[in-house]
């Protein structure tokens, strides 16, 4: 028994240091064709240190109420094109990249002196900190799935802030990754962020699909399009900075606190999404206090660019109100 017991000591020793070390020593093949994001920039790219991240954002126009918007997840500032245009007509527009994603900077460990910049209250405080920086106290905050999910946590944490939300199919019931205690600390270790990016990079095998049913029609997805949203694999760190983001989203509580939000709400959602359910939006309307529900017909996940025209006539309808 005593041999045994010893045997198994042993066999356990050598895994640990087996996972110790191994992933210590798979190489690492550097990013290719990855370059500084101000040579991604658009000519009306602008870029701001707040909070300690360099954020690239894009404003339009002028005329209150200033409008805020938040791009969801594996997609940037790109996703409003079709609609800052019209909507900068009669408003201030200002649309930034969220940590993680787009042209934004990727800190990495160690980069960071206090609050994890990838982490949903820093991104709450960051849209509060541009709204800062362009002299804007009070925003419509439009926020598509997990930018919803943003733009609903600073609505609630920073509520003298915020004039209203459009919540486009917004990430609330299901929004943010659970990780155990356990699970989490793992793929905090130096192992697990030395080897992860590599999980990461497969996006670009998946991307695609992923994309496709997030389109109730995905034949509008052009090559155009698509080339919009894998320009920012092109900047430096974005696969560290996907793995750092995914590490520190977790499950927020939103719809337990849903009766906190007492500023007007527009719900858009397409009939036909399957990343968020429509029934999850039709429900989200119905235990907010104060929301009314549009519901695009022919229309995925991203109405915002599937169907502009519909999406434009509900917000512009929804902020006329807010006026009169």
């Amino acid at each position: 028994m005593k041999r045994l017991l010893r045997a198994i000591l042993i066999l356990l020793g050598v895994l640990l240091v087996v996972a110790l070390v191994v992933p210590l020593l798979i190489p690492i093949s550097p990013l290719e064709g990855t370059v500084p994001v101000e040579q991604l920039a658009d000519p009306d790219s602008r870029f701001a240190d707040l909070n300690g991240v360099k954020v690239h954002y894009k404003v339009a126009g002028e005329g209150r109420p200033a409008v805020v918007l938040l791009h969801g997840f594996a997609v940037s500032l790109f996703s409003w094109r079709e609609v800052i245009g019209p909507l900068a007509e009669s408003h201030t527009v200002v649309a930034f990249d969220r940590p993680g994603f787009g042209l934004t900077e990727r800190p990495l460990p160690g980069e960071w002196e206090s609050q994890n910049p990838y982490g949903p209250e820093a991104q709450a405080g960051l849209t509060v900190a541009l709204m800062d920086k362009l002299g804007i106290d009070r925003a419509v905050l439009i926020g598509n799935s997990a930018g919803g999910t943003v733009a609903t946590l600073t609505a609630l944490t920073y509520p003298e802030r915020v004039q209203a939300l459009v919540l486009v199919d917004p990430a609330i019931y299901h929004g943010g990754v659970q990780l155990p205690g356990v699970v989490r600390w793992l793929l905090s270790t130096p192992q697990a962020r030395r080897v992860g990016p590599l999980f990461v990079r497969s996006i670009r095998g998946w991307g695609l699909e992923f994309a496709r049913s997030a389109w109730h029609d995905p034949s509008k997805i052009t090559d155009e399009v698509w080339d919009g949203y894998t320009k920012p694999l092109q900047a430096e760190n974005w696969d560290r900075g996907l793995y750092e983001f995914t590490l520190a989203s977790r499950w927020l509580g939103l719809d337990e606190r849903l009766d906190e939000i007492q500023v007007p709400v527009l719900v858009v959602t397409g009939d036909d999404d399957r990343i968020v359910p429509t029934k999850q939006s039709i429900r989200l309307a119905g235990e907010l206090p104060n929301a009314e529900l549009v519901v695009v017909p022919n229309c995925g996940h991203v109405p915002h660019e599937e169907c502009p025209e519909s999406f434009l006539a509900a917000v512009n309808d929804f902020l006329m109100g807010l006026s009169q």
